[in-house]
């Protein structure tokens, strides 16, 4: 059976860091695309982030651009989100996903998620 367990979500303050992991297990991790996705108190599911296969390439939604990097361990079935510059927005419930392919094309095709670790940004 699929599984993946997120795992470092915590209260940090604004302009603070967390890393999120993610372990995954009960498929072949090295042929999917993985990819971040969270949800925001009053919100509906947004995605946040994608990494390929082999974890060269790597995608983010303008919102945390240039703050958080993905990456991933096909070693270890690992998958990592690394979140800077953390802001009051950035609070939400973070899930860890699988993508059903091995490459992205612009759109995600998920079947499988974590639990969900919360993340809040608050001073």
């Amino acid at each position: 059976q699929v599984q993946l367990v997120e795992s470092g979500g915590g209260l940090v303050q604004p302009g603070g860091s967390l890393r999120l992991s993610c372990a995954a297990s009960g498929f072949t991790f090295s042929n999917h695309v993985m990819t971040w996705v969270r949800q925001a108190p009053g919100k509906g599911l947004e995605w946040v982030s994608d990494v390929i296969s082999g974890g060269g390439n790597t995608y983010y939604a303008d919102s945390v651009k240039g703050r958080f990097t993905i990456s991933r361990d096909n070693a270890k079935n690992m998958v990592i989100l690394q979140m800077n510059s953390l802001e009051p927005e950035d609070t939400a419930v973070y899930y860890c996903a699988k993508d059903r392919r091995k490459f992205s094309s612009g759109s995600s095709a998920l079947d499988a998620w974590g639990q969900g670790t919360l993340v809040t940004v608050s001073s």
